[in-house]
């Protein structure tokens, strides 16, 4: 596994997706970005509202994502679309989502489809909706983490929870201006830990680790044969 398919993993995930190592912020940091300041909001807002719904239950398969709520990003904050039976929430989320210094947190061309199960939706789905309230307040980047970080000590934020997890098999996502749609896969949600505890990064390991001291939590993100469709990822690694 190579420095250069490690990172563009890291910079994918929103997320989380949307996270990196400490050796990998510090390059990021350097990196002159193409997106230094927040885009006119109308540039993340997706004008078709039923578009944004397909593409949020894009994210996981049919019998999972029909039965699932779906979320879509208004002015103010992420509202329900649609109405769910089986605990799991589709969302589609924004370059906010990622720890301050990513390149892709201004981003307004991405688009993030994941469908979270109950567990996720629970504990870390409040996270996103948080994050994103605060920046369409007109908060800071800065003012943003501080606010989510006061969250956590004040225990507004739930504790994540056991078996947290989300589908990520949306060949229509745009995830940054490197990977595109990058590839099908899962993510699982824990509390901070080390990546070691499941193999992630290890070579010839599946698993790909992702601490966030933001969040307080490691994400690992196992990819998988196929998308949501059915179809095959014709650039599985």
């Amino acid at each position: 596994m190579t420095r250069k398919f490690i990172q563009t993993v890291l910079f994918v995930v929103l997320a989380q997706i949307l996270v990196s190592s400490p050796a990998l912020r510090g390059q990021t940091q350097k990196a002159n970005t193409p997106y230094p300041h927040m885009a006119p909001l109308d540039q993340y807002l997706m004008p078709d509202r039923n578009a944004e719904i397909a593409l949020a239950k894009s994210a996981a398969p049919k019998a999972i994502s029909d039965g699932a709520e779906v979320l879509v990003l208004g002015r103010k904050g992420y509202e329900t679309a649609v109405k769910g039976t089986n605990g799991f929430v589709c969302i589609v989320e924004r370059g906010w989502t990622a720890e301050i210094d990513n390149p892709n947190f201004w981003n307004p061309k991405l688009r993030g489809p994941l469908c979270y199960n109950a567990p996720a939706a629970r504990s870390y789905l409040p996270i996103t909706i948080a994050k994103t309230k605060l920046i369409l307040e007109g908060k800071s980047k800065a003012q943003m983490v501080d606010a989510i970080s006061a969250a956590f000590d004040k225990k507004e934020l739930p504790a994540l929870e056991p078996d947290a997890m989300c589908y990520m098999l949306s060949k229509d996502g745009y995830l940054d201006d490197q990977a595109g749609h990058w590839h099908p896969h899962l993510m699982f949600f824990v509390p901070l830990t080390e990546g070691n505890t499941w193999g992630g990064n290890v070579p010839g390991s599946p698993i790909i680790a992702a601490k966030n001291p933001q969040d307080r939590l490691t994400i690992f993100m196992i990819p998988v044969a196929k998308w949501s469709d059915g179809t095959p990822d014709a650039h599985r690694f």
